[in-house]
């Protein structure tokens, strides 16, 4: 992990942590990724070799920062959505402190209208961490834009339980799948297409 992406994620996770406190209304919270569960989602990205890795839920670019280096290293590259375009300025002023700035797309877009624009097979790593409840709406297309040997991560899947359950669901059904979930973080649900 680079020493300067690791400073700025460090800063970003601090600064987060002061916003949100006290915040009651979670939709005004940052809501950034804690730190085990970027550092499994950066080694998820170099071990399936992911050049192709989309994220549904940009926020302020915590979480893009951990895929945006781990895409260094597999000569990928991040494409970022997200529904906030304030949020998306902070991300993007992030991951220009982080040196990242070439390796990321971002795009002000509904994250189920970007799934369903892609094409079949077309990306190595999905992570979603935008509203929880929207996901089944988006099916197929999770597993669909997924290649062969992809991953699909939901975040929140041991924080959120309820609301990730029917995406949990819709995964376990699909034969093609294998799902399981990472305790990690407030927990990601994984599912890996065979």
């Amino acid at each position: 992990m680079d020493e300067v992406v690791t400073t700025v994620i460090e800063r970003l996770t601090e600064q987060a942590e002061r916003h949100d406190a006290g915040l009651a209304n979670r939709l005004d919270r940052w809501r950034v990724l804690e730190p085990d569960a970027g550092r499994f989602l950066w080694f998820l990205a170099q071990s399936v070799g992911a050049r192709s890795i989309v994220e549904i839920g940009t926020s302020r670019g915590v979480s893009t920062l951990w895929l945006a280096d781990a895409a260094r290293t597999t000569g990928g590259t991040v494409t970022t959505y997200d529904t906030d375009p304030a949020a998306q300025d902070d991300a993007r002023r992030t991951t220009s402190a982080a040196g990242l700035t070439d390796l990321v797309d971002f795009r002000v877009a509904d994250g189920g209208e970007a799934l369903a624009a892609l094409p079949d097979g077309s990306v190595d790593l999905l992570f979603l961490d935008a509203e929880r409840t929207e996901y089944p709406a988006w099916w197929p297309h999770p597993v669909r834009v997924l290649r062969a040997g992809g991953v699909l991560v939901a975040d929140n899947a041991l924080s959120h339980p309820d609301e990730i359950a029917p995406v949990e669901e819709l995964l376990r059904a699909d034969p093609a799948l294998t799902v399981t979930t990472i305790t990690v973080g407030k927990g990601e649900l994984v599912a890996l297409k065979r």
